[in-house]
């Protein structure tokens, strides 16, 4: 199933989010991403604006605050043997509910556990899961404390070990004292590609959703049993190249799944912390989020 939000506008061009984009996922560096925004830098408007417009804003969009009383929200460690060995997370359990809960594991883009994914997972407990962010930058030292040096860093680390190291957070959900043992997963940009991952991976997996993840290859689809439910943003052209393909296997394995594309979206469109954040796509992707999860795993 396919369906189209409707059109948003944009106050930066367009050539500006893709170079932003680019730099996002190492394919320029910084200098050459400052240089190239100078082109942009007309009637008024300066490269340093531009900059500071552009670039994450976590001081003044949390959403749910790391103390917020509803919430028992602490940093755990647990054992990941095959990939990064003792990986640092942040547990977010609601404190109003007895009973126990189905799990969900936040997976972070390609900078570790910045303070956005904190807050997205806080808002996940809130939202009446137990909900764990690992950071997979823990071999490495954890988050810097800044998205560059956490690239910087992430591109240190197999690929394939950090899937280990979500698999591995699975299986601590699954068996935490206050969890039913079913346990989903939503993950975003590189955590996108993680969420279909785990969904090969993981054969008793209860739902992912993957926000612009790439896609596994055609080979893989047959191993997933987990239901998926995938959200695009329409300008997002580098990951959407590979939707195609992965929707026609998806069919051909009988595969269960539902995918949204969000009308002139781009990369990152859940992120309230930049300016590629579109409020009415991520509010409806998010809720659609929740209530996929309360559907597979409650």
């Amino acid at each position: 199933m396919i369906t189209m939000s409707k059109k948003l506008d944009y106050k930066l061009s367009q050539e500006i989010y893709d170079l932003y984009d680019d730099y996002a996922h190492n394919k320029i560096d910084r200098r050459q991403f400052v240089e190239s925004l100078s082109v942009y830098a007309v009637g008024g408007l300066t490269v340093p604006a531009i900059l500071s417009h552009i670039m994450p804003n976590y001081t003044d969009k949390v959403q749910i605050q790391q103390d917020d009383p509803r919430l028992e929200s602490q940093y755990i460690s647990y054992d990941s043997p095959k990939g990064g060995g003792e990986i640092k997370g942040l547990l977010s359990i609601p404190k109003e509910s007895d009973d126990k809960l189905p799990g969900i594991i936040v997976v972070h883009e390609n900078r570790g556990l910045n303070p956005h994914i904190e807050d997205v997972t806080r808002r996940a407990a809130l939202a009446g899961f137990i909900a764990l962010g690992p950071d997979a930058l823990s071999p490495l030292g954890g988050y810097p404390g800044n998205d560059d040096d956490g690239r910087t860093m992430q591109r240190k680390r197999d690929r394939n070990e950090m899937l280990e190291d979500f698999i591995a957070a699975f299986e601590h959900i699954k068996n935490h004292p206050k969890c039913t043992g079913k346990v989903g997963v939503v993950g975003f940009c590189f955590g996108g590609w993680i969420s279909n991952m785990m969904a090969v991976k993981v054969p008793d997996l209860g739902a992912a959703i993957p926000f612009y993840g790439r896609q596994p290859s055609d080979e893989m689809v047959a191993q997933i049993n987990a239901p998926i439910q995938m959200h695009y943003g329409e300008l997002d052209k580098r990951v959407n190249e590979g939707w195609p393909a992965f929707e026609a296997e998806l069919k051909k394995q009988n595969k269960k799944y539902e995918a949204y594309i969000y009308a002139n979206a781009n990369h990152g469109f859940h992120n309230d912390t930049t300016p590629r954040f579109e409020k009415e796509s991520a509010e409806l992707a998010w809720n659609r989020t929740i209530e996929f999860f309360r559907e597979h795993l409650i």
